[in-house]
């Protein structure tokens, strides 16, 4: 899973929101729309207040992030998009994930944003607070972008204080894939879903120990599973107002750093140099597990398509959830994978509205898409794609089916500073000196708390 830097948000973020202030630039937060007695317009109507319906020509701009399958479905899901709707051209750009928010920051600041704009969870209050999306509730009212289909469990995720300011492009929920057959060769049972840390680390060294390749691949000690560790204990990492840690005890982060050290030390996991070397930043296609080094590895479930495609079709995986501590909850959620959602920049918010429907209720884009950024939101498209998937994404479809019976509701997203917290403090303080032996696992856990909590005060 990606380590989530976010190049330099927080500071370009900020020299955003002074710009538009004193520009009064398309950064500006987006005006509330009127509201009358009036019934609202039907679809047809709605369309007629975009160009394209009109017959018009369009210029639309889309931005996502992702592997290179995740690209090459997108492209054609576009191309069928200009098939039905030939007046709308649409250019697109797509990057990994450190790079596409740098190159979003940037065109921010330059009032030059996408029309649409591939969100995540962790950023949309901010990106929204700071005038940099629209709210997409009049285009719904419209008929523009129909949610009729989907349940409100979906959406959720993508409002801000009661405004739906991003539309989910797929549930997802984080996993531990396995390599089904390296289990069997190594004669080790699958463990149930309820495994606790303490079972996945004596699982990781068996099966180093019996295989000689890496029991768990890279990206053990990312940012989530510091939250996670608390999740499933029925904490957050952050307070309900984001001015301060979530927890006091620092025990529970210590023993989890302890444990990714054991881990490393046995051969059980990259050493951090050669994780860092190989692995970071890169796609999931190049994960340990993908290329056989691994016989576990940590990502999102909507990545498996990308992953087991790189992997082989002779490969088997099954998705097993994040451990917990011991007696402890689920440390699973269903998330929205990612979002799309309309900029405030945009000069063509109708018709931006129309491709976001089209992405989440065509059925025929969406055996294109195949579920690749995690299971479809709309009903009739999750039924449609049922007798077409593979074992790939049928094992995402289950697996987030299944975890969906024990997960926990989904929590808050994370406050400003955060972006802060992971860039400057958690892995370059204290996940990776800890991993190359340089400070002890409790410094770590130390540092962090005085670090993060001088970041967050800044929240009150």
């Amino acid at each position: 899973m990606r380590t989530r830097t976010f190049a330099t948000l927080l500071g370009l973020l900020a020299v955003i929101s002074l710009w538009a202030t004193a520009c009064g630039g398309g950064a500006a937060a987006p005006a509330a729309p009127a509201q009358s007695g009036a019934a609202a317009p039907t679809a047809a109507q709605a369309a007629k207040a975009g160009a394209a319906a009109a017959g018009e020509p369009v210029d639309l701009r889309i931005a996502w992030w992702g592997s290179q399958d995740r690209h090459d479905r997108t492209i054609k899901a576009i191309e069928l998009f200009q098939q039905k709707h030939p007046n709308i051209k649409v250019t697109y750009e797509f990057a990994g994930w450190n790079d596409y928010w740098t190159k979003m920051t940037t065109q921010a600041a330059g009032n030059s944003l996408p029309d649409v704009m591939q969100q995540d969870y962790a950023y949309i209050n901010e990106w929204y607070t700071r005038g940099l999306l629209s709210a997409l509730d009049d285009q719904v009212k419209a008929g523009t972008l129909n949610l009729s289909d989907v349940d409100e469990s979906y959406l959720t995720g993508g409002r801000i204080k009661d405004k739906l300011v991003a539309v989910n492009l797929g549930a997802n929920t984080q996993n531990i894939a396995i390599d089904a057959d390296a289990f069997k060769k190594a004669g080790i049972e699958v463990p149930a879903d309820t495994w606790t840390w303490a079972d996945f680390e004596k699982t990781a060294t068996a099966l180093h120990d019996k295989l000689g390749i890496w029991g768990i691949g890279d990206d053990l000690t990312n940012d989530q599973n510091w939250k996670n560790i608390y999740f499933t204990l029925g904490k957050w990492a952050y307070n309900a107002d984001g001015t301060a840690l979530g927890y006091t005890d620092d025990k529970p982060l210590v023993d989890f750093l302890s444990l990714a050290q054991r881990l490393v030390k046995s051969g059980a996991a990259p050493e951090r140099a050669e994780e860092i070397a190989q692995f970071r930043d890169k796609s999931v296609e190049q994960k340990p597990g993908a290329i056989g080094k691994a016989a576990m590895d940590y990502f999102n479930s909507n990545q498996l398509v990308a992953y087991w495609k790189a992997a082989g079709d002779n490969r088997n995986f099954k998705l097993l959830p994040i451990p917990r501590a011991e007696g402890g909850k689920s440390a699973n959620y269903i998330k929205p994978s990612q979002f799309f959602s309309v900029t405030s920049q945009s000069k063509h918010p109708a018709e931006a509205a129309m491709f976001i429907d089209f992405i989440t209720n065509d059925i025929d884009a969406n055996k294109i898409l195949q579920g690749e950024r995690g299971v479809p939101i709309a009903a009739k498209v999750r039924a449609a794609l049922k007798p077409t998937l593979t074992k790939a994404q049928a094992e995402t479809f289950d697996f987030v089916d299944r975890v969906g019976k024990t997960a926990q509701p989904i929590p808050p997203p994370d406050p400003k500073g955060h972006a802060d917290i992971v860039k400057n403090v958690w892995t370059p303080q204290v996940a990776d000196p800890v991993m190359f032996g340089k400070i002890t696992p409790q410094a770590g856990a130390e540092l962090l708390r005085k670090e993060a909590t001088t970041i967050l005060s800044a929240n009150k």
